[in-house]
């Protein structure tokens, strides 16, 4: 009997075909084989008016594939669809099984979390049906996103010279616009602090007879100053243990919120590098998936690593270093299909693999493997101490801790955030009196919340319900790409264009284009996955809202003018202007249609060197599939060329030119070498 298996990923095929029997034959879909298609109404590809039937085509450049994947599939005696366990790898299988022409008797549905042996054998075992709620949930996102994006970017294109619109990606490139005009309508405030030093610690000021004291000018420090005297008298000493509890196993959010503050990754970085650690690397002994699956939102272990966990902390640390499964709070509309990323074996340590892993593949893994370590450690033992100082009815506070016991920490201290401020031993303190060395007054000035980070827009994307553990990274590199913000010290800052795309979406999409609706699309989004609601009523009752909206857009919104250049036009007068064309930006003339003037771009050209052949410039070329090569500028007429940059240099045995080859520079035409 001949079982063909069908993944997305070329690697993730290599990695379980090396699991299974010589019975099984498993190959790479190579991601999505159809999609819908730009036709219709729109160019939506999705027949709106009889119930919003998608019109679904196969992917350019993906005939080959199908066709390979059905002569397979036609001769093989079972198809097992093993895509990715969340909504769009269901959604996948699905494609597969519809384009294909599979049929129930001969097709099944595998998941599995993780990609070792065990786990896909076991899979294998237990195979179920496609879940036709899932595919129904992902196919209303790609309709809700297909038609708001091709609507609304068209409409952008049209009327500002923006690129692109989107369901979530608007409301994202909102929050950093809302927060940068926060930012600049911010009015600081000044305000004063006093803090005593006394060497071995500090104190700061926070009451005056029992009441909390804000110190607003100069004046006001310097008159407390002016009443204070360097004794300060020991009111109450307080020592109280308590545990510091360890984080929770990371989600996709907290990985790449993680990654982006303690490695320096882009969300994108860290995804990309997140699929090579589950698909599978060859580590010497074995090929293996190293984590599991990186899109959740689920903090879920499974009892098998917990036991397997407990047990490695018990041999490598003792008993008491042994925590417990804490129950931890979900994020908003958390779908928990699948565990949290954790490495796939807790005796695969970092240090184990190193060998086999990039210097990137290895600060990801190790970040994983600790944090997922240190979740079922026990929780660290700190001694928290709190010092009341009394300076004439004026209280100064000094805070500070010891650890008693490591616990977690003996792992994790390196990603710690906090570190321990020692206090001196006031219970067995000498005297009840303490003198400061100084005195002092700080100047401070009250500021705005931060600008955004990429780790900081995740978490705050996730808090609110907009966007999912799959879309983040996209997302990120969308706004980017199109121009609507710029990363300046990994802060994002909107520019012109993202503030006129922004403003005008408000103008006339305020009630869709905002975080409350996006979140209660993601909510209904998740209920048409739980069989609560059904899809076409979610996509009707959208669309009955967002068509008139766009219609009044397209009629009522002002277009942008574009940008004049300075210059006026040779032919008539006219100023000339930037516009955009299929090919980008050029330079034409504002009376269009009436002058149809455009100014020829006349692109700098650095010369290499002399022609060997006419004495011409040559200069840097490139072929109709975008390869470099280095040419005559007087070619037709002149036709030498090479794809060796040229030094500038010629041959002393022939005179022709001198070009890098190898890394070496050598002549062509006789083969001397320098």
């Amino acid at each position: 009997m001949s079982e063909l298996v069908i993944v997305e990923s070329p690697a993730k095929s290599k990695t379980i075909e090396k699991y299974l029997g010589s019975n099984y034959q498993v190959v790479s879909s190579k991601g999505h084989i159809r999609d819908l298609a730009t036709t219709g109404k729109y160019g939506l590809g999705i027949d709106i008016e009889n119930g919003f039937v998608p019109n679904y085509v196969a992917i350019k450049g993906k005939g080959k594939e199908i066709a390979n994947l059905k002569k397979l599939a036609k001769n093989a005696d079972k198809v097992i669809l093993a895509t990715d366990p969340d909504r769009e790898g269901e959604a996948i299988s699905w494609h597969l099984y519809d384009e294909l022409g599979l049929t129930p008797e001969k097709s099944e549905r595998v998941v599995f979390n993780e990609i070792t042996k065990d786990v896909v054998v076991d899979a294998i075992k237990h195979p179920r049906k496609i879940d036709m709620d899932l595919v129904k949930s992902q196919e209303a996102r790609r309709m809700l996103d297909r038609i708001i994006g091709f609507r609304l970017s068209k409409l952008m294109q049209r009327k500002t010279g923006g690129k692109s619109a989107g369901r979530v990606q608007s409301v994202a490139l909102k929050l950093i616009v809302d927060r940068e005009r926060e930012i600049e309508a911010f009015v600081p405030e000044e305000y004063w602090t006093i803090e005593a030093d006394f060497k071995t610690f500090k104190a700061s000021l926070e009451k005056y007879k029992n009441k909390k004291i804000e110190i607003k000018t100069e004046a006001e420090a310097d008159e407390i100053l002016s009443k204070l005297s360097k004794s300060f008298k020991i009111e109450r000493v307080e020592e109280k243990e308590k545990l510091k509890k360890p984080k929770d196993p990371f989600r996709t959010s907290t990985l790449q919120q993680m990654a982006a503050n303690r490695l320096n990754f882009s969300s994108s970085k860290t995804m990309q590098i997140a699929q090579k650690l589950y698909e599978g690397m060859n580590i010497g002994s074995e090929t293996v998936g190293l984590i599991t699956y990186m899109r959740t939102d689920s903090t879920r272990l499974s009892d098998v690593f917990v036991q397997d966990t407990k047990n490695y902390i018990k041999d490598q640390y003792g008993q008491e270093y042994v925590g417990s499964v804490k129950a931890s709070k979900e994020p908003k509309g958390a779908q928990d299909a699948h565990e949290a990323i954790r490495p796939t074996s807790i005796l695969r340590t970092p240090e184990s693999i190193k060998e086999y892993l990039s210097q990137d593949e290895y600060k990801l893994y190790r970040l994983i493997y600790i944090r997922s370590l240190a979740y079922l450690m026990s929780s660290a033992k700190v001694l928290a101490t709190t010092v009341d100082l009394n300076n004439q009815d004026y209280l100064f506070k000094a805070t500070g801790s010891v650890l008693k016991f490591d616990g977690y920490l003996k792992v994790y201290h390196e990603y710690e955030d906090n570190e321990d401020v020692i206090l001196p031993d006031f219970k067995n303190y000498h005297s009840d009196v303490v003198i400061a060395d100084k005195i002092e007054k700080f100047q401070h000035f009250t500021k705005p919340a931060p600008r955004y980070t990429e780790a900081s827009l995740i978490k705050e994307m996730e808090s609110l319900g907009i966007g999912r553990p799959s879309t983040y990274a996209t997302i990120m590199k969308t706004i980017l790409d199109r121009g609507y913000v710029r990363l300046e010290d990994k802060k994002f800052y909107p520019t012109d264009i993202g503030f006129l795309t922004t403003d005008k979406l408000q103008e006339f999409f305020s009630n869709i284009v905002n975080v409350e609706y996006t979140a209660n699309m993601e909510t209904e989004l998740d209920e048409i996955a739980d069989h609560k609601i059904n899809q076409i009523e979610v996509l009707d009752k959208f669309y009955q809202e967002f068509a008139p909206l766009v219609d009044k857009a397209f009629k009522e919104m002002e277009k942008k003018e574009p940008d004049k250049t300075g210059e006026t036009c040779p032919e008539c007068g006219s100023d000339l202007v930037v516009r955009k064309g299929k090919y980008g930006e050029f330079v034409a003339c504002s009376n269009y249609p009436t002058c149809k003037y455009v100014k020829k771009e006349v692109k700098e050209v650095n010369a290499l060197a002399k022609c060997p052949k006419c004495g011409h410039d040559i200069v840097e070329r490139k072929t109709k599939k975008g390869k470099v090569f280095y040419g005559c500028s007087n070619f037709p007429k002149c036709d030498y060329a090479t794809w060796y940059e040229p030094t500038g240099e010629c041959c002393p045995n022939c005179k022709n030119l001198l070009v890098t080859k190898n890394k070496q520079v050598v002549c062509e035409e006789c083969g001397y070498v320098k």
